[in-house]
Protein backbone atom coordinates (compact mmCIF):
# COMPACT_ATOMS: atom_id res chain seq x y z
CA UNK A 1 0.00 0.00 0.00
CA UNK A 2 1.56 3.26 -1.18
CA UNK A 3 1.28 6.09 1.36
CA UNK A 4 2.83 9.54 1.77
CA UNK A 5 2.56 10.94 5.29
CA UNK A 6 3.39 14.49 6.35
CA UNK A 7 3.83 15.31 10.03
CA UNK A 8 4.35 18.91 11.14
CA UNK A 9 6.17 19.85 7.93
CA UNK A 10 7.62 23.37 7.69
CA UNK A 11 9.77 24.92 4.96
CA UNK A 12 11.67 28.20 5.11
CA UNK A 13 13.43 30.43 2.60
CA UNK A 14 15.97 32.13 4.82
CA UNK A 15 14.05 33.92 7.55
CA UNK A 16 10.71 33.57 5.75
CA UNK A 17 8.62 30.55 6.66
CA UNK A 18 6.74 29.52 3.50
CA UNK A 19 5.05 26.41 4.91
CA UNK A 20 4.10 25.98 8.54
CA UNK A 21 3.30 22.81 10.45
CA UNK A 22 1.44 20.85 7.73
CA UNK A 23 0.15 17.34 8.47
CA UNK A 24 -1.93 14.91 6.41
CA UNK A 25 -1.68 11.40 4.93
CA UNK A 26 -2.27 10.52 1.26
CA UNK A 27 -2.95 6.87 0.44
CA UNK A 28 -3.00 4.64 -2.61
CA UNK A 29 -5.87 5.33 -5.01
CA UNK A 30 -6.31 8.92 -3.86
CA UNK A 31 -5.90 12.09 -5.94
CA UNK A 32 -5.03 14.98 -3.62
CA UNK A 33 -5.56 18.51 -4.86
CA UNK A 34 -3.41 21.15 -3.14
CA UNK A 35 -5.44 24.35 -3.46
CA UNK A 36 -5.21 27.96 -2.30
CA UNK A 37 -4.24 31.45 -3.51
CA UNK A 38 -0.87 32.48 -4.93
CA UNK A 39 1.93 32.36 -2.39
CA UNK A 40 0.05 30.00 -0.07
CA UNK A 41 2.91 27.45 -0.01
CA UNK A 42 1.44 24.74 -2.26
CA UNK A 43 4.32 24.35 -4.72
CA UNK A 44 6.86 24.75 -1.94
CA UNK A 45 5.28 21.86 -0.06
CA UNK A 46 5.24 19.70 -3.20
CA UNK A 47 8.94 20.35 -3.77
CA UNK A 48 9.66 19.36 -0.18
CA UNK A 49 7.76 16.09 -0.72
CA UNK A 50 9.83 15.48 -3.88
CA UNK A 51 13.04 15.77 -1.85
CA UNK A 52 14.23 18.91 -3.66
CA UNK A 53 13.76 21.31 -0.73
CA UNK A 54 14.94 20.82 2.86
CA UNK A 55 12.16 20.72 5.42
CA UNK A 56 11.53 20.37 9.12
CA UNK A 57 9.21 17.73 10.48
CA UNK A 58 8.66 14.42 8.69
CA UNK A 59 7.72 13.34 5.17
CA UNK A 60 7.61 9.57 4.75
CA UNK A 61 6.94 7.37 1.73
CA UNK A 62 5.79 3.93 2.81
CA UNK A 63 7.29 4.60 6.22
CA UNK A 64 10.71 5.77 4.97
CA UNK A 65 11.82 9.37 5.42
CA UNK A 66 12.06 11.07 2.00
CA UNK A 67 15.23 13.04 2.77
CA UNK A 68 17.00 9.84 3.87
CA UNK A 69 16.34 8.05 0.56
CA UNK A 70 19.01 7.88 -2.12
CA UNK A 71 18.08 9.80 -5.31
CA UNK A 72 17.68 6.70 -7.47
CA UNK A 73 15.57 4.91 -4.87
CA UNK A 74 13.40 8.02 -4.57
CA UNK A 75 13.23 8.31 -8.37
CA UNK A 76 11.75 4.84 -8.67
CA UNK A 77 8.86 5.85 -6.44
CA UNK A 78 8.28 9.59 -7.03
CA UNK A 79 7.70 11.24 -10.40
CA UNK A 80 7.28 15.02 -10.63
CA UNK A 81 5.87 17.20 -13.40
CA UNK A 82 6.84 20.81 -12.62
CA UNK A 83 5.40 24.11 -13.84
CA UNK A 84 8.38 24.52 -16.15
CA UNK A 85 10.57 21.62 -17.20
CA UNK A 86 13.95 22.42 -18.77
CA UNK A 87 15.67 20.16 -21.28
CA UNK A 88 18.29 21.13 -23.85
CA UNK A 89 16.50 21.83 -27.11
CA UNK A 90 18.66 19.45 -29.14
CA UNK A 91 16.92 16.41 -27.66
CA UNK A 92 14.28 14.46 -29.55
CA UNK A 93 10.94 13.54 -28.02
CA UNK A 94 12.03 9.95 -27.50
CA UNK A 95 15.29 11.02 -25.84
CA UNK A 96 13.41 13.29 -23.44
CA UNK A 97 10.98 10.52 -22.51
CA UNK A 98 13.93 8.14 -22.05
CA UNK A 99 15.34 10.46 -19.39
CA UNK A 100 12.54 9.14 -17.18
CA UNK A 101 14.56 5.94 -16.81
CA UNK A 102 17.39 7.69 -14.92
CA UNK A 103 16.58 5.86 -11.70
CA UNK A 104 17.01 2.50 -13.43
CA UNK A 105 20.31 3.29 -15.11
CA UNK A 106 18.83 3.45 -18.61
CA UNK A 107 20.02 6.83 -19.87
CA UNK A 108 20.67 7.84 -23.46
CA UNK A 109 24.18 6.53 -23.95
CA UNK A 110 23.87 3.59 -21.60
CA UNK A 111 22.48 0.14 -22.23
CA UNK A 112 18.71 0.33 -21.66
CA UNK A 113 17.58 -1.10 -18.37
CA UNK A 114 15.44 -4.23 -18.32
CA UNK A 115 11.92 -3.21 -19.24
CA UNK A 116 13.03 0.30 -20.10
CA UNK A 117 12.40 0.15 -23.84
CA UNK A 118 8.87 -1.12 -23.28
CA UNK A 119 8.20 1.56 -20.64
CA UNK A 120 9.36 4.26 -23.05
CA UNK A 121 7.34 2.86 -25.96
CA UNK A 122 4.24 2.52 -23.78
CA UNK A 123 4.57 6.10 -22.51
CA UNK A 124 4.94 7.45 -26.06
CA UNK A 125 1.87 5.53 -27.18
CA UNK A 126 -0.25 6.55 -24.17
CA UNK A 127 0.48 10.23 -24.80
CA UNK A 128 -0.05 9.86 -28.59
CA UNK A 129 3.60 10.76 -29.23
CA UNK A 130 4.82 7.72 -31.16
CA UNK A 131 4.60 9.58 -34.47
CA UNK A 132 6.53 12.52 -33.01
CA UNK A 133 9.32 10.46 -31.43
CA UNK A 134 12.06 11.84 -33.70
CA UNK A 135 10.98 15.48 -33.56
CA UNK A 136 13.04 18.07 -31.68
CA UNK A 137 11.62 19.94 -28.70
CA UNK A 138 11.57 23.42 -30.36
CA UNK A 139 9.21 22.11 -33.06
CA UNK A 140 6.48 21.32 -30.53
CA UNK A 141 3.65 23.46 -29.20
CA UNK A 142 3.31 24.19 -25.49
CA UNK A 143 0.65 21.53 -25.07
CA UNK A 144 2.71 18.96 -26.97
CA UNK A 145 5.72 19.70 -24.76
CA UNK A 146 3.61 19.14 -21.65
CA UNK A 147 2.57 15.76 -23.05
CA UNK A 148 6.24 14.88 -23.63
CA UNK A 149 7.17 15.68 -20.04
CA UNK A 150 4.21 13.72 -18.71
CA UNK A 151 5.31 10.79 -20.89
CA UNK A 152 8.76 11.11 -19.29
CA UNK A 153 7.15 10.78 -15.85
CA UNK A 154 5.05 7.80 -16.98
CA UNK A 155 8.19 6.10 -18.37
CA UNK A 156 9.68 6.49 -14.90
CA UNK A 157 6.93 4.15 -13.59
CA UNK A 158 6.62 5.83 -10.19
CA UNK A 159 4.16 4.98 -7.44
CA UNK A 160 3.46 8.65 -6.66
CA UNK A 161 2.81 11.45 -9.17
CA UNK A 162 3.62 15.01 -8.07
CA UNK A 163 1.97 17.49 -10.45
CA UNK A 164 2.64 21.21 -10.12
CA UNK A 165 0.03 23.31 -11.95
CA UNK A 166 0.12 21.08 -14.99
CA UNK A 167 -2.94 22.85 -16.46
CA UNK A 168 -0.89 26.03 -17.00
CA UNK A 169 -0.69 27.09 -20.67
CA UNK A 170 -2.92 24.19 -21.75
CA UNK A 171 -6.00 24.78 -23.88
CA UNK A 172 -9.20 22.84 -23.15
CA UNK A 173 -8.52 19.75 -25.31
CA UNK A 174 -5.08 19.28 -23.74
CA UNK A 175 -6.49 19.82 -20.23
CA UNK A 176 -9.10 17.16 -20.86
CA UNK A 177 -6.55 14.74 -22.30
CA UNK A 178 -3.86 15.17 -19.67
CA UNK A 179 -6.15 15.13 -16.63
CA UNK A 180 -7.94 12.14 -18.13
CA UNK A 181 -4.65 10.29 -18.64
CA UNK A 182 -3.61 10.98 -15.06
CA UNK A 183 -6.95 9.56 -13.93
CA UNK A 184 -6.32 6.43 -16.02
CA UNK A 185 -2.84 6.10 -14.51
CA UNK A 186 -4.31 6.33 -11.03
CA UNK A 187 -6.81 3.55 -11.71
CA UNK A 188 -4.39 1.29 -13.58
CA UNK A 189 -1.13 1.77 -11.66
CA UNK A 190 -2.74 1.90 -8.22
CA UNK A 191 -0.51 4.74 -7.02
CA UNK A 192 -1.49 8.16 -5.69
CA UNK A 193 -1.37 11.75 -6.95
CA UNK A 194 -0.51 15.03 -5.24
CA UNK A 195 -1.49 17.89 -7.55
CA UNK A 196 -1.09 21.65 -7.12
CA UNK A 197 -3.83 23.51 -8.97
CA UNK A 198 -5.40 26.97 -9.07
CA UNK A 199 -8.44 25.68 -10.94
CA UNK A 200 -11.04 24.74 -8.34
CA UNK A 201 -13.35 23.36 -11.03
CA UNK A 202 -10.68 20.85 -12.10
CA UNK A 203 -9.93 20.07 -8.46
CA UNK A 204 -13.59 19.26 -7.76
CA UNK A 205 -13.97 17.24 -10.95
CA UNK A 206 -10.91 15.01 -10.63
CA UNK A 207 -9.81 15.11 -7.00
CA UNK A 208 -10.82 12.64 -4.31
CA UNK A 209 -9.13 14.59 -1.49
CA UNK A 210 -7.85 18.12 -0.97
CA UNK A 211 -5.59 20.21 1.22
CA UNK A 212 -6.50 23.90 1.32
CA UNK A 213 -3.71 26.40 1.99
CA UNK A 214 -3.48 30.05 2.98
CA UNK A 215 -0.33 31.96 3.96
CA UNK A 216 1.69 28.78 4.46
CA UNK A 217 -0.87 27.06 6.67
CA UNK A 218 -3.08 24.10 5.81
CA UNK A 219 -6.59 25.24 6.74
CA UNK A 220 -8.27 21.90 6.04
CA UNK A 221 -7.40 18.48 4.62
CA UNK A 222 -9.49 15.42 3.82
CA UNK A 223 -12.17 14.26 1.40
CA UNK A 224 -12.61 16.94 -1.22
CA UNK A 225 -16.29 17.78 -0.70
CA UNK A 226 -15.72 18.12 3.04
CA UNK A 227 -12.58 20.24 2.59
CA UNK A 228 -13.47 22.68 -0.19
CA UNK A 229 -16.56 24.13 1.44
CA UNK A 230 -17.99 27.61 1.05
CA UNK A 231 -16.71 28.58 4.49
CA UNK A 232 -13.17 27.22 4.05
CA UNK A 233 -12.83 28.72 0.56
CA UNK A 234 -13.95 32.11 1.86
CA UNK A 235 -11.29 31.94 4.57
CA UNK A 236 -8.55 30.95 2.11
CA UNK A 237 -9.38 33.36 -0.73
CA UNK A 238 -10.94 36.22 1.25
CA UNK A 239 -13.91 36.20 -1.14
CA UNK A 240 -17.02 34.17 -1.93
CA UNK A 241 -15.09 31.64 -4.03
CA UNK A 242 -17.92 29.09 -3.96
CA UNK A 243 -20.34 31.73 -5.25
CA UNK A 244 -17.90 32.64 -8.01
CA UNK A 245 -17.70 28.97 -9.07
CA UNK A 246 -21.50 28.73 -9.15
CA UNK A 247 -21.77 31.89 -11.27
CA UNK A 248 -19.27 30.44 -13.74
CA UNK A 249 -21.18 27.15 -13.85
CA UNK A 250 -24.40 29.01 -14.60
CA UNK A 251 -22.67 30.93 -17.40
CA UNK A 252 -21.72 27.67 -19.13
CA UNK A 253 -25.42 26.68 -19.22
CA UNK A 254 -25.82 29.23 -22.01
CA UNK A 255 -23.83 26.89 -24.24
CA UNK A 256 -26.73 24.46 -24.27
CA UNK A 257 -26.14 20.95 -25.58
Amino acid sequence: MTEVTLRNVSVSYGAREAVRDVSFAAKEGQWWMLCGPNGAGKSTLLRAVSGVLPYRGSVTLNGEEIRAMKPKARGRLLGMLQQSMHVEEGFTVREIVALGRFAYGGLLSAKPDEGGEKAIADALEKLSLTGMADRLLPSLSGGERQRVFLAQVFAQQPRVLLLDEMENALDLPYQQQIFGLCGEWLREAGGLILCVTHDLSLALRYGTHAALFSQGRCLAAGEIRETLTGESLREAYRMDAAGWLLENAKATERLGG
